[in-house]
């Protein structure tokens, strides 16, 4: 299960997501969507966020600004993940 935050620079929110999943010690890749014009037309044209950050669990599980509710929730689909 791969997870990718979709962030910009100075982005509080953006921040404070990065830092939940590293101190859970969850792997995630991370996307500046101003040094990546085709993530952030998906981010907006593909999946129809305007808001910063994107977190992309999979297809079907995905979100857009600082949700700790979602964030704890990939955290333990992922810890889940592995642990099977």
């Amino acid at each position: 299960m791969a997870i990718t935050i979709y962030t910009k620079p100075g982005c509080f929110g953006c921040r404070k997501t990065a830092e939940k999943f590293t101190e859970a010690h969850v792997a995630f890749t991370e996307v500046d969507i101003t040094q990546k014009p085709a993530a952030l037309e998906y981010v907006t044209e593909e999946l129809g966020y305007s808001q910063a950050p994107v977190v992309v669990v999979d297809d079907d599980f995905h979100w857009s600004g600082l949700n700790p509710t979602n964030i704890d929730l990939a955290i333990r689909l992922v810890k889940e993940a592995i642990a099977s």
